[in-house]
């Protein structure tokens, strides 16, 4: 079983799951303060038509394991003397019909489950430049942050003219949006130049092929290097007629 349950205290119930499914139904009732019954269903498998399917239902008292009823075994079971009498009471052919019928829905919630979880999601991502401190080797990062996406495996790299980046890059984990979609961000340091073309390339199982990402400076950055330019050529022009006036008035005869 790839599936951990600690019986003795519901509310510390954890699971440990690999490659399995389950849905989980839980209902309690207290007649008193001091007494409580909980009843755990669980609808399990590993298989993407539910054939494997299996359902689980536990009833606790007072957060003690009291009678359960496991489709592989096809019976009730107590845990103690009274509880064994309640099971053969529950062992009666009205109750398995009525859980044999809820292993039948259990297979259709499977297969159903699976098809969703078999759907991809394309993820969308963005580009953006973040100014770093002063005091920083770089002046800033490139950050390339990808949302949205399903499955969570996903490959985000960096390409500088056309060769992958492998150092001063940092990236996170795929992050949970809680929503069974997923997010990754990638940080590149960068350091501004002109000739350097700088992209994001993201792999993911709903692409046919990666998607790259060129950095397009914005247009602000580009109209100061501009305004920038037209001032260097503006004042080399004038430094080169003032020298070239400077020698036309010292040419002796002049």
């Amino acid at each position: 079983d790839l599936e951990v349950w600690t019986d003795n205290d519901l509310n510390d119930c954890q699971r440990h799951s690999i490659g399995d499914f389950f849905l989980m139904a839980l209902t309690w009732a207290c007649v008193t303060d001091t007494q409580c019954m909980h009843a755990l269903l669980k609808c399990q498998g590993s298989s993407s038509d539910g054939h494997d399917a299996s359902v689980v239902e536990k009833t606790y008292y007072n957060k003690m394991l009291y009678v359960q009823y496991n489709s592989t075994w096809g019976n009730v079971t107590g845990s103690t003397k009274m509880a064994r009498k309640a099971a053969d009471i529950l062992n009666t052919y009205y109750y398995l019909r009525g859980i044999r019928e809820t292993l039948e829905l259990c297979k259709t919630w499977i297969t159903r489950a699976y098809s969703i979880l078999a759907q991809k999601v394309e993820p969308k991502v963005r580009l953006r430049l973040t100014k770093a401190p002063a005091d920083s080797e770089h002046p800033a990062t490139l950050v390339c942050s990808v949302y949205n996406f399903y499955p969570k495996e996903i490959l985000v790299t960096w390409l500088k003219n056309g060769e992958r980046v492998t150092s001063e890059v940092t990236s996170t984990d795929s992050l949970p949006n809680g929503n069974w979609l997923y997010q990754r961000h990638s940080y590149l340091k960068y350091t501004s130049t002109h000739w350097d073309k700088i992209s994001c390339v993201v792999e993911h199982p709903s692409l046919e092929k990666p998607r790259i990402y060129d950095w397009e400076p914005t247009p602000e950055s580009v109209k100061n290097k501009f305004i920038l330019g037209t001032m260097g050529l503006i004042v080399g022009l004038v430094s080169f007629a003032a020298g070239l006036i400077y020698d036309r008035r010292n040419v002796p005869g002049k």
